[in-house]
């Protein structure tokens, strides 16, 4: 096995490298060097995070100053959808400096951004970009993941899920759709017989991040939606009420035990 090496040191200068040349096809005028140059010097001392945002700022600089004419040449880097529902990060990492342009730039374009997220999100992931737009207009973005929540493509319906977690890993904490649990879990009720083991796990982790602040209202709708449906996912359910049976919720451990003899 070789050396472990911090995934920060991804975003330097090879990056910047790899952008650049991916970049001048579609836009000619790109200072490569100057780019990378800028790159290379900012990163030496920062983590993952800050190298991410440093990339970004230089494609805000290098790139034409007005947004959307930026972004339709990112958009063109974006390369092949991945059609697995594996490797959106390990295959996708170079796509996390353009989720962040969009995430910190694009407010003031709010539909051109939004398809710009479905696009990445086929080939990365746009769980951390899309969180500001839910608090610039929530009523907007409903209509695009009740849209998005019956796309054909599996990451895009993930997105629904993930996007909208209240508890995502590495991310700022967010309040419930309009303040109110039930609004999520209408938006998860879509999503509970989903084909996709990628969008299952999603699902039962939001249902788990919604367990530790409202746990007798994500109880009372699965007691509700197991009444409902004679199918159900049982792994999904387990999953989602997980922590609450680590704590020893009863109804929650009953609920467990009902679908295991079911």
């Amino acid at each position: 096995m070789g050396e472990y090496i911090p995934l920060k040191y991804y975003f330097g200068d090879k990056l910047a490298v790899r952008l650049s040349s991916m970049i001048l096809p579609h836009y000619p005028n790109f200072l490569r060097d100057s780019f990378i140059s800028n790159i290379s010097r900012q990163v030496e001392d920062k983590e993952l995070k800050a190298r991410v945002e440093i990339i970004t700022d230089e494609l805000q600089k290098h790139l034409p100053g007005d947004y959307e004419e930026a972004l339709a040449i990112l958009l063109h880097i974006l390369g092949p959808e991945n059609q697995s529902e594996e490797g959106m990060f390990t295959k996708g990492y170079f796509l996390m400096p353009v989720a962040f342009f969009v995430e910190k730039y694009g407010h003031k374009h709010f539909d051109v951004s939004m398809h710009a997220l479905v696009e990445i999100t086929k080939r990365h992931t746009s769980e951390y970009a899309i969180r500001p737009y839910l608090a610039l207009d929530m009523d907007c973005s409903l209509k695009y993941l009740q849209k998005w929540m019956k796309d054909s493509n599996p990451h895009v319906r993930r997105l629904v899920s993930e996007g909208t977690r209240p508890r995502l890993p590495w991310a700022k904490r967010i309040n419930p759709i309009h303040n109110d649990p039930n609004n999520n879990l209408q938006l998860l009720e879509n999503l509970m017989g989903d084909s996709s083991a990628y969008v299952q796990k999603s699902v039962a982790n939001h249902l788990n991040d919604l367990s530790k602040d409202f746990s007798n209202v994500v109880i009372t709708w699965v007691k509700e939606y197991i009444h409902l449906h004679k199918n159900v996912n049982s792994r999904l359910i387990k999953h989602g009420l997980r922590t609450l049976v680590k704590n020893g919720e009863a109804e929650a451990m009953e609920i467990v035990s009902m679908i295991n003899n079911r």
